[in-house]
């Protein structure tokens, strides 16, 4: 049989570079353009059905061999397919080159390849043996057979042996690595039709993407009305494509432009999938995937984040999202098709100067910058593309109903909500709908409305001060009130319960839990599982009373925390955040938690931890985003100042006041932000600085304070903070409304800048600060 061209050109394909995993795919995609054709077909399929086996080399077997139940090849279909550089698939339906695909995978992965095909009712297995180390310039490949079990057998074989060294090594050791790439790669295949895949004798899964369902949506500014999951569905107008080459005609010519061939059809032209919200925040798995004919080219693909000057002026190319709390990563992903536009030979890129591609970004993110100030100051109308809607609805990641974030009531819950996705991608069932993620937003919601109603309880005395009262009366003070209590009195019925009612209650101990459970909502962090190695596990499910409901223990005691064991090793904790312990002793509900636990955890494993040890030990392990440390609570400030310098930002749009602050700024600090931008990339913000709010973003974090205190009437009264100043008449009043956000921005803004050197005392005092900062931010109601 003879292959073109020659066997040296042949071999050199093999220096062409290929990952091991596309080197595979290249042989699964005629396996799966096979398929398809037969799909297509319309043809009645056996009920061995449409399967896909890679054998992976062992240590004692250094073969890969790549087998699937298709029709079969004829001996002249087979000659064409395995001849370098020919394709009998046409360049605009087919996944695969069999051609030129084949023999630069083959080549890259070992010296010598057999493929063997048959078709149902043949006699034998027909085929040839490409091997680079005997083939010369006679172009003939040896011709091979062999004998069949059963006639009813059908489908091809390529056994690819003589590995090269390190390939077949990473082969060996990588099974599960390359499972889960073709199981990314193929995903929209796996799922839309009836193809199983196995490497290594294990199924690939497809690897779906965890987004947020059709129905979930966010409100912008309190009205506009912003869905997590938007259709993409755009059709073009159709044009004519050569089928020989593949290229798309320009004009309306009788021969092709480019291969001269007049073998021209029309095709349609579309761009259809989605863009979305995933479920949780990841420094990498973000972006949107672009497929070819079913198969992904692009994966977690984030160039449409990035504006690009269309008049091509350098220094705009900048990415612009995510950029609030960027070192978290982002959550914007999709999936588009796009069948018509051109890849690279690799199949690892589209045709990037390809007009149709430029099409299709222009379909999906607009001309216009995404962030609509920068549109303005550049002067193009607002971005209106599906990508731009998504940006304004959820380029934020701020816990709560407002971006369709997770949270526990004080902050989003980026580690757990990370950790329900990988549980989605095994399957689990609770995590297989947006459900749970969903309930966590509420009960976020929940929380800290419910904190808020406590505080504002705390703030409000429910009784006069009655010392004060006699000393404007001009009464001595030191004489107690009728109503004081006595230093020997017996404390008021409502106190504690009196004997008597505890012995006429009759309410179960069941029924006072469930009367517990029916008033209280589940507190989304501390719903988890506890415990250490040495002590064992228990899964917690922790729930936090509603305002008016006390907790009482099984001897009538007001307890701050009751646990009740369900089943094997589950537990439900109830919290009553009105307890004294939490009201007015400020201890946190985790602290108290673990005391609890580590009392059951010490008795299950008989062990003779002291109690510190047990609580330090559970926390350690359980909690391990809790940790006080530079580094984490330096992360969390500076995650805070992201926020507020956004906030700050476009306080400054709506003001109009960039000059005013710039102004405000010394001249180190206008050195720092300068050098900040460049660092960040950020070059066409430094010409720009004080003609817009772009500098605050860049500013050092202690300077964000100072322009606070300098401008407040352009950053409080629910500009940027929440907190009253132009309606506060005295000035002692505005100052102490001023000092409730400096005090705690100053905190927050040194450890964010110095964390490395914080005191133990230095770091709880910047947390407390984090958490009572971030309730004095403004809402965008």
């Amino acid at each position: 049989m003879k292959i073109t061209p020659s066997a040296r050109v042949l071999s050199m394909l093999g220096e062409i570079d290929f990952d091991e995993w596309q080197c595979v795919a290249e042989l699964v995609d005629n396996s799966f353009d096979e398929f398809l054709d037969i799909r297509r077909s319309g043809t009645e399929w056996p009920a061995d059905g449409f399967t896909v086996s890679v054998t992976l080399p062992s240590s004692s077997k250094g073969v890969l061999e790549v087998r699937d139940t298709g029709r079969g090849m004829s001996y002249d279909r087979l000659a064409r397919s395995v001849r370098a550089g020919w394709s009998g698939n046409d360049m605009h339906d087919k996944l695969g080159l069999f051609g030129m695909g084949f023999n630069i995978s083959t080549a890259r992965l070992g010296r010598r390849t057999r493929v063997l095909t048959t078709r149902a009712g043949d006699a034998e297995w027909i085929g040839v043996e490409i091997d680079l180390d005997q083939i010369k310039d006679d172009f003939e490949a040896k011709d091979i057979t062999e004998a069949k079990s059963d006639p009813s057998q059908h489908g091809t074989r390529i056994i690819v042996d003589r590995l090269q060294s390190t390939r077949a090594e990473w082969l060996r050791r990588n099974g599960a690595s390359l499972r889960n790439t073709l199981g990314s790669v193929y995903s929209w295949i796996l799922t839309e039709h009836d193809f199983d895949l196995y490497v290594g004798g294990t199924r690939v899964k497809p690897v779906r993407h965890c987004h947020w369902g059709d129905d979930r949506y966010v409100l912008y500014n309190g009205k506009e009305r912003i869905p997590a999951y938007i259709p993409i569905d755009e059709k073009l107008q159709d044009g004519i494509a050569c089928w020989d080459c593949g290229e798309w005609q320009s004009g309306s010519g009788e021969v092709c432009s480019v291969c001269g061939s007049g073998n021209l059809t029309v095709r349609e032209r579309r761009i259809h999938g989605w863009l979305g919200v995933q479920r949780y925040l990841d420094k990498t798995e973000y972006g949107i995937d672009f497929l070819r004919n079913g198969r992904k080219i692009l994966r977690w693909d984030k160039q449409l984040f990035t504006w690009n000057n269309p008049d091509g002026v350098a220094g705009n190319e900048e990415p612009e999202y995510p950029v609030e709390l960027a070192h978290q990563g982002g959550r914007l992903i999709g999936e588009i098709h796009l069948d018509h536009v051109p890849v690279t030979y690799q199949k690892d890129a589209f045709e990037y100067g390809d007009r149709s591609w430029l099409t299709a970004v222009e379909v999906l993110r607009g001309v216009a910058p995404l962030q609509p100030k920068r549109a303005q100051v550049l002067k193009y109308p607002e971005n209106e593309s599906p990508l731009a809607l998504l940006f304004k609805g959820f380029r934020r990641n701020d816990a709560g109903l407002r971006y369709l974030v997770p949270g526990d009531g004080q902050k989003p819950v980026h580690t757990a909500t990370r950790e329900w996705g990988r549980k989605f991608q095994a399957g689990v069932p609770e995590f297989r709908t947006d459900e749970h993620w969903w309930q966590a937003v509420l009960r976020h919601e929940e929380i800290k409305k419910q904190g808020k109603e406590t505080k504002t309880v705390a703030s409000i005395p429910t009784q006069a001060d009655e010392q004060a009262v006699l000393g404007a009366l001009g009464l001595p003070t030191d004489i107690p009130a009728s109503g004081a209590a006595q230093p020997n009195a017996v404390p008021p019925a409502s106190t504690a319960p009196a004997a008597g009612a505890l012995k006429e209650k009759t309410e179960t101990r069941s029924e006072r839990l469930a009367r517990y459970e029916s008033a209280a909502s589940p507190h989304a962090y501390l719903s988890r599982s506890f415990g250490h190695p040495e002590l064992g596990y228990v899964k917690v499910r922790t729930l936090l009373l509603k305002p008016g409901e006390r907790l009482l223990d099984d001897k009538g005691l007001f307890v701050p925390v009751l646990l009740d064991q369900r089943s094997g090793n589950e537990l439900t904790a109830l919290v009553d955040p009105e307890h004294t312990a939490f009201r007015r002793f400020g201890a946190d509900y985790a602290d108290l938690l673990l005391v609890e636990l580590a009392a059951v955890l010490k008795v299950r494993a008989r062990s003779d931890w002291s109690p510190s040890q047990l609580v330090a030990a559970i926390r350690a392990e359980s909690l391990q985003d809790s940790v006080l440390d530079g580094t984490t609570v330096g992360a969390e400030a500076r995650d805070l100042l992201a926020e507020i310098r956004e906030r700050m930002a476009e306080a400054l749009d709506r003001s109009g006041d960039h000059t005013t602050a710039y102004g405000h700024l010394s001249k180190g600090e206008e050195t720092a932000t300068e050098e900040a931008m460049i660092a960040a990339g950020r070059i066409g913000l430094v010409g720009r600085a004080g003609r817009d709010s772009g500098f605050v973003h860049h500013v050092p974090a202690l300077a964000l304070v100072r322009l606070v205190e300098a401008m407040p009437a352009s950053f409080m009264d629910g500009a940027a903070f929440r907190g009253p100043y132009a309606g506060v008449s005295s000035p002692s009043g505005k100052a102490l409304s001023l000092a409730r956000v400096t005090g705690c921005l100053s905190d927050v803004a040194t450890l964010g800048t110095f964390a490395g050197e914080a005191t133990a005392p230095q770091l709880r005092r910047a947390r407390l600060s984090i958490a009572l900062l971030r309730d004095e931010l403004a809402g965008e109601e």
